[in-house]
């Protein structure tokens, strides 16, 4: 079955697993295997004022709507391309008195969509809205709940002179978006800013370990001339070599869990047992629950007494962070990692965790040559771990990077970012803006790499006047969301 852009693969049914993805033909580490625009896609309530509605960018200085006064585009290009998706939204708005949320918002423009296009098979879908699983027959009490506040408030949201759909169809739409939303990222890839259903992508079974990674594009409106302009869409990429026939599969989750732990969130967000090798065999646990070796191994008792602390100290550090009081998260991390350095292995899953937020603080405190430290050790410690070609691994050593370049260590630093670089060139592609950041970054410190060699005085008088008009950016305020997850789970 082959449709629209989705030559090269088919959907088949996956013992145990529903439907699946297979190649058709072979791919190479960093091919596209397909891209698809989404079906349908909103901002995040939060961030309805700072992000584009086209196409997901952060912009300084957005245009907007002047009939709802809610929606807002980066220039007169993105709002006309908006506006087969907007119109209806835009006078529901109107009447309505205010925008709903963002699920309701979601669940609208399918349904518009919907009742412009009929809901069978979409240009370029190989499945439509109606055979994606709901899973609401798995819902708890809580989730049952929530459900029907959302289409309550949806039919509250419903225009009269749209054409009406059924209580269980509606049901349905939501039960879709629950657990087949995904999750859309701005332009750098670093913060989630909005959702959105792609049907095609639904189809891809999950692997602890997999053979493809999914990238959001924002697309390209700058071009002065619209032929070439691209749009919004996801990008299936390959990350090993794939045969015709094998099954294609994407992560939901972030690998960086003992299996016991990814299983339990599968479960509990996708409402699946996850079969995969990795599970099964319990790979790399034994890394991720490491312990120091040799003579002083420490007692069984001590190692719960530390994790125990790390996770007493996590939780801290969450609140510390909420409230932006960011010295008060160094001291825990210093405190923390006094504790677990004489007790845990260079893979621990918590040593790693509190290396990762102590290097990113102190990065944004300029605090640069402890925050070097501390982020080799964690980059180190994922090497081990992640998959060699997985997105996290290179953005996070893409920030380690930039780290060891604030704090002067320019070898290692040059070193970093041409590994982050060979990595995002599969895992991104080499036109997605994070990549194109990275190959000047790559660019400019063999440069000075080389004048370093040279003439190591020289390097450091010009770094000095180079840094009052720097190129390589300080590092941004630290988020306390975790990195953009695959799918979208309602909290």
């Amino acid at each position: 079955m082959t449709k629209g852009g989705m030559e090269s693969v088919e959907v088949f049914t996956s013992e145990g697993k529903g439907r699946g993805l297979k190649a058709q033909k072979e791919f190479l580490p960093g091919d596209v295997i397909f891209a698809e625009p989404a079906y349908a896609a909103v901002v995040f309530d939060s961030l309805t004022h700072v992000i584009c509605h086209t196409c997901f960018k952060r912009q300084e200085r957005l245009h907007r709507c002047g009939q709802c006064k809610f929606a807002y585009y980066c220039d007169r290009t993105c709002q006309r391309a908006a506006w087969l998706n907007h119109k209806n939204e835009c006078s529901a708005i109107k009447r309505h008195g205010k925008a709903p949320t963002e699920n309701i918002r979601l669940a609208a423009r399918i349904m518009w969509k919907m009742e412009r296009e009929g809901s069978g098979l979409s240009e370029g879908c190989l499945v439509s809205i109606d055979d994606l699983q709901n899973h609401v027959e798995n819902f708890g009490e809580e989730e049952k709940k929530d459900l029907r506040v959302d289409v309550e408030s949806f039919l509250e949201f419903w225009p009269p002179q749209s054409q009406q759909f059924g209580m269980q169809y509606i049901s349905h739409i939501f039960g879709v978006i629950n657990c087949n939303a995904f999750t859309l990222s701005d332009q750098r890839g670093l913060q989630a800013v909005g959702v959105g259903i792609f049907p095609n992508l639904c189809q891809a079974n999950h692997d602890c370990w997999p053979n493809c990674t999914v990238i959001f594009n924002n697309g390209n409106h700058e071009a002065v001339r619209s032929m070439f302009h691209t749009q919004m869409r996801i990008e299936l990429r390959a990350l090993s070599k794939i045969s015709p026939g094998d099954e294609l599969t994407v992560s939901y989750v972030d690998f960086l869990n003992v299996s016991e732990e990814r299983r339990r969130q599968l479960k509990k967000q996708y409402y699946f047992d996850c079969t995969c090798e990795h599970c099964k065999k319990q790979i790399k646990d034994d890394l991720m629950l490491a312990v120091k070796e040799g003579d002083n191994k420490p007692s069984a008792e001590t190692v719960k007494e530390v994790i125990q602390f790390s996770k007493d100290t996590l939780e801290k550090i969450n609140k510390a962070r909420l409230e932006g009081v960011y010295h008060e998260v160094v001291k825990l991390c210093r405190d923390c990692l006094k504790k677990q350095e004489p007790v845990l292995g260079d893979t621990n899953l918590y040593l790693l965790r509190i290396l990762s937020i102590a290097s990113e603080v102190l990065s944004y405190l300029q605090m640069f040559e402890e925050a070097a430290d501390y982020a080799k050790r964690m980059v180190d410690g994922y090497m081990k771990i992640y998959h060699p070609n997985n997105a996290q691994l290179g953005m996070a050593v893409m920030r380690a990077g930039v780290t060891h370049w604030h704090a002067g260590l320019i070898e290692a630093g040059h070193g970093m970012i041409c590994k982050a670089y060979a990595i995002l060139l599969i895992t991104h592609g080499p036109s997605h803006p994070i990549t194109k950041d990275l190959e000047v970054m790559r660019v400019q410190t063999e440069m000075e790499l080389r004048m370093f060699q040279q003439n190591e005085f020289m390097y450091y008088k010009m770094r000095e006047a180079a840094l009052k008009n720097q190129k390589i950016q300080v590092m941004p305020e630290p988020s306390n969301e975790t990195a953009p997850s695959l799918f979208h789970k309602k909290e």
